[in-house]
C-alpha cells in the first residue's frame, strides 16, 4: 500500500495555487544555485526537463542558455507566471500542467525504433521537489532515470533533515526530506559526479530564505 500524502501536501494543487497565486514570485525569479553552477553539463540545443518547476525561474534561465526545455507543474497558478516570465525574457518553454503521476514521462524506445522517436531527455532539473512523500518519491526518482538519454544529466537540489533546526523553507516532514545513503540508493543507475551535503545562505524568494541544509547531486546515466 502506498504512503499517503501529508499535510500540508495533502491536495498539492491547492497548496501551490494559493502560494503561486500572488503577486510575487515565492522563490524568486533567478535559478537555483546549484543548478546554475552545475548547468554547465547541458550544451545549447540538448533537451531538458525541470520537474515541478513551479513559477518558472529556473526553466526558464536554461532556457536563456539555449537549452530546449520541457517543465511542469501541478499548479497552474505557477505555469501562468512562467508563461509571463518566458515571455519577458523572450524565450520558450514547453509548460505542461500535471502532477508526478500524470505527467507522460518517456521511456526508452523500443528495440529497432529510430532516434526520432527516442523523447528522453539530455538532462533533467529536479530542484526542491520534496513535497514528495516516499511513495510518490521512489516512483518520480525511477522515472527521471528512465526519461534520461544515455549520457545525459541528472541536476537535482534538496533539503536534508538538518534543516528542520533552520526551518527556512522546505517541508516539515523529516520522510520528505534526502541524505546521501538514500540518493545513492535512487540513483544506484546513474554515475555519480558530484554528491554534496552542505550549508549555505540562500535568498530564493520569501519561499527559501537563510542558513540552509542542503545536498545537491549530478548524475549521469551510463
Amino acid at each position: 500500500m502506498s504512503q499517503a500524502p501529508s499535510a500540508p501536501y495533502a491536495n498539492p494543487a491547492a497548496t501551490w495555487n494559493e502560494r503561486y497565486g500572488r503577486a510575487d514570485y515565492h522563490f524568486g525569479t533567478e535559478p537555483n544555485a546549484w543548478l546554475a553552477r552545475h548547468a554547465h553539463v547541458w550544451t545549447p540545443g540538448q533537451r531538458v526537463l525541470c520537474v515541478a518547476d513551479g513559477e518558472g525561474r529556473n526553466g526558464v534561465w536554461l532556457a536563456q542558455r539555449g537549452l530546449r526545455v520541457e517543465a511542469f507543474d501541478v499548479a497552474e497558478a505557477g505555469l501562468a507566471k512562467a508563461r509571463r516570465l518566458a515571455a519577458e525574457r523572450g524565450v520558450g518553454v514547453g509548460l505542461v500542467q500535471a502532477d508526478v503521476d500524470d505527467y507522460a514521462w518517456p521511456d526508452a524506445p523500443a528495440a529497432g525504433s529510430s532516434s526520432a522517436e527516442d523523447r528522453r531527455f539530455d538532462g533533467v532539473a529536479a530542484i526542491f521537489v520534496q513535497f514528495a512523500h516516499p511513495a510518490l518519491r521512489a516512483r518520480m526518482f525511477e522515472r527521471i532515470v528512465r526519461a534520461l538519454r544515455p549520457g545525459g544529466h541528472l541536476v537535482l537540489q534538496g533539503y536534508t533533515p538538518r534543516q528542520l533546526e533552520y526551518r527556512t523553507g522546505g517541508p516539515p516532514q523529516v520522510d520528505h526530506l534526502y541524505t546521501e545513503p538514500l540518493l545513492r540508493a535512487a540513483f544506484a543507475a546513474l554515475d555519480i559526479e558530484v554528491l554534496e551535503d552542505y550549508e549555505a545562505e540562500i535568498a530564493e524568494g520569501t519561499g527559501h530564505r537563510g542558513r540552509s541544509a542542503l545536498i545537491g547531486l549530478v548524475g549521469r546515466k551510463p
